[in-house]
């Protein structure tokens, strides 16, 4: 239900394919960050924060930099994935139909009187 979509800093490459992949093949409710991966290495970046942060935007995905190396934003990343994939379940369950998500309606059997033991040949 979610996806990590990296690029490396250091070599602007027009492989965002992938974005365009992921909304066509994925779930409708998929969710994506958008990384830069080496942001500890500033002397050779070619790719400027807010150029990620742009390209972002226009994919409609969040955005993040990181350095798997320098573990810089590594676990914030993958938590941030977790946070906003939970987020969109407990919406989608919210709107959802409850015959569908199993929301009690009505009387559940436990409510219901039982009737009495009767024996029989069966």
């Amino acid at each position: 239900m979610g996806f990590i979509l990296m690029y490396d800093n250091h070599q602007w490459r027009k492989s965002f394919q992938w974005s365009t992949q992921i909304k066509t093949y994925s779930w409708d409710n998929a969710q994506v960050l958008l990384v830069g991966n080496k942001c500890d290495m500033e002397d050779e970046r070619v790719v400027s924060s807010e150029r990620g942060r742009q390209l972002a935007d226009h994919l409609g995905f969040e955005f993040f930099e990181a350095s798997a190396k320098d573990n810089i934003n590594v676990k914030q990343t993958f938590e941030r994935l977790v946070d906003v994939i939970c987020e969109k379940m407990s919406e989608s369950l919210d709107t959802a139909d409850p015959a569908v998500t199993g929301a009690k309606q009505g009387p559940q059997l436990s409510d219901q009187q039982v009737p009495p033991h009767q024996d029989c040949a069966c």
